[in-house]
């Protein structure tokens, strides 16, 4: 005899064993295999329904109250019946759950086996008769770790002991100091329903502290421009409408500053509060020629300009705008900000600005262009060998003859004739033409074009890897060394005199600074050939090289014979590869 039909026998003799026999009879077999599955496949099916295998304590007072009431409802323990939790509560809280309601029911299973074993020995001693085991009704109440939930499971009495009431509960419910967000309705609705025992009823919903959002800036600027040329169904680049140049008016909002919001305190079933935290505030950017407004919500420009983020702070730098050329009205330019040229520079002038140059017109033969960030040519740069232009970003022109560019990142133009590239970034020649003829172009990285060469078989170079900006500036430091070395010849070789002193001085002084600059490119140069990595970085991918083209990755050359379409040429173990 099983020790459940011990206590059952004890306590009701015949007639709890013969329910118990009809209950067998009634309840249909079920394998171990399913009695063991149906507890895990009910907890999957919803998460928030607690796994109650069958050596659960739980089972042995919901099998001793069965004996005692016929037609009890099925065991089944919910955290969240209506669907009111956050999910996450439910997982947080459902292991606790288990753990601390295994340990109650297996104390209180405990304690009917300690009275009945008790009472056992009592009525051997003294009493004949055997006193039956009572155990009123118990509401247990557990409490989620944040305070802000209470549940709460009814078991039932055990014997001849009293039946759950609503002060039972209320009781409980003030022993666990439960007096925020009881829901009485329930409470007092429980010791009435048929399911009060072995069902678990959310009695209690706290308040959840809300922290604040923190503050945040809302840009109506850009705070990265992008660089994207749109290439239109017949292959050709709109240069005008590239839009790198952000215009801002005086008093005109560059961004807006969102404030932080206070944090909204909750509230335990406890009736304690939960801190809350604010949300933290954000400075604006503030830069340079900008204001705040009056009320300090709005980052203002206080002159007209162009509105650039550096990093840390929007910045409005004045654009410098030419209505018409770059010629004699105008003289040579030096800005401090952006250019923005309508018409052409004229043959022998220069321009020189340290943000962006556009140029609406031609850059005429003979003139010098220097940028310290982009350079936008809409028509051209028609050169004759003198011609030099230098980016320390990216150029981007319609064409470019006869010149020679340098420039820090990337270059994209529709043809390239008979000119001198220097890029450490990649050049794209893929718009319009999309030809490189003639001259030498060195890109560190990738150079992408639609033909290299021509059908002349005019010699035209492609170099790449290494550091082609470093490389130019080499070969223009050793041309200066050779000009003040020639000058400091011819100025030794004059009269003594005041002015002679004085020149040889500052000659002097310029010749020592051409040869620290020189040694230190030599270093450079020199480090990057040691690492074979910079030699392989480079890439060709042309849809056709005509011959004449020589392929140049450090000091391996390959000169094509043949006409190749649709090539790629990379550097693998230290021999040129087309495939």
């Amino acid at each position: 005899m099983s020790w459940k039909d011990k206590i059952s026998s004890l306590l009701f003799g015949s007639k709890a064993e013969e329910a118990v026999d009809e209950e067998q009879i009634m309840e249909p077999e079920h394998t171990p295999q399913e009695v063991e599955e149906a507890p895990a496949a009910a907890a999957a099916a919803d998460p928030s329904l607690l796994e109650v295998p069958q050596d659960h304590p739980i089972r042995q007072l919901y099998s001793l109250r069965q004996q005692e009431s016929r037609g009890l409802p099925t065991l089944r323990l919910c955290m969240d019946e209506d669907g009111v939790l956050p999910p996450e509560v439910v997982e947080k809280e459902k292991n606790r759950l288990q753990a601390a309601l295994k340990s109650v029911c297996g104390s209180r299973v405990k304690a009917a086996k300690g009275r009945t074993r008790g009472k056992h020995s009592k009525k051997k001693e003294e009493d004949p008769e055997e006193e039956p085991l009572i155990l009123d009704a118990r509401p247990w109440v557990f409490l989620s770790s944040d305070k802000l939930y209470a549940w709460m499971v009814a078991f039932p009495p055990i014997g001849p002991g009293e039946e759950l009431n609503r002060e039972m509960i209320w009781q409980s419910l003030s022993e666990h100091s439960i007096t925020f967000g009881v829901d009485k309705k329930l409470v007092n609705r429980i010791a009435g329903e048929r399911e009060r025992y072995f069902t678990l009823y959310l009695v209690a919903r706290g308040k959840p502290a809300f922290d604040g959002r923190n503050g945040n800036i809302v840009d109506h600027f850009p705070r990265a421009i992008e660089r994207v040329l749109e290439v239109n169904e017949f292959g050709q680049v709109d240069y005008t409408s590239l839009n790198l140049i952000c215009n801002v008016e005086e008093g005109q909002e560059i961004c807006r500053l969102i404030r932080p919001t206070e944090g909204e305190p909750g509230r335990t079933v406890q009736d304690q509060e939960v801190p809350a935290k604010s949300g933290r505030d954000v400075p604006l950017p503030k830069g340079r020629n900008t204001e705040l407004s009056e009320d300090g919500d709005a980052l203002l420009a206080s002159i007209p300009g162009h509105v650039e983020f550096t990093g840390h702070s929007f910045q409005v730098k004045p654009v410098l705008d030419i209505d018409g050329d770059v010629d004699f009205s105008t003289g040579n330019i030096k800005f401090v900000g952006d250019v923005n040229i309508k018409g052409d520079v004229l043959s022998g002038f220069s321009v020189r600005a340290m943000g962006n140059i556009h140029v609406g017109g031609v850059v005429e033969a003979g003139s010098t262009l220097e940028a310290g960030e982009d350079l936008t040519v809409v028509k051209g740069i028609l050169g004759d060998g003198s011609t030099v232009i230098r980016a320390f970003r990216c150029v981007f022109a319609k064409y470019i003859e006869n010149a020679t560019i340098v420039v820090r990142e990337n270059l994209q133009t529709d043809c390239v004739v008979n000119s001198r590239i220097y890029c450490d970034g990649e050049v794209v020649v893929r718009s319009g033409r999309g030809s490189i003829i003639g001259g030498r172009v060195w890109a560190a990285g990738k150079i992408s074009a639609s033909a290299v060469g021509a059908k002349s078989e005019c010699r035209t170079t492609v170099s790449l890897g290494g550091l082609p900006c470093t490389n130019f500036e080499r070969d223009m430091a050793r041309q200066e060394l050779r000009n003040l070395s020639q000058e400091l010849e011819r100025l030794e070789g004059q009269l003594d005199s005041p002015a002679k002193s004085s020149l040889l001085s500052k000659t002097r002084m310029k010749l020592s600074v051409a040869e620290l600059k020189l040694k230190q490119m030599d270093e450079d140069l020199a480090e990057a050939k040691a690492d074979p990595k910079e030699q392989e970085t480079g890439r060709l991918e042309c849809s056709i090289a005509y011959p004449g083209t020589e392929i140049v990755f450090g000091n391996e050359v390959l000169r094509l014979r043949h006409e190749s379409r649709q090539c790629v040429a990379k550097l693998a173990c230290g021999e040129i590869v087309m495939m």
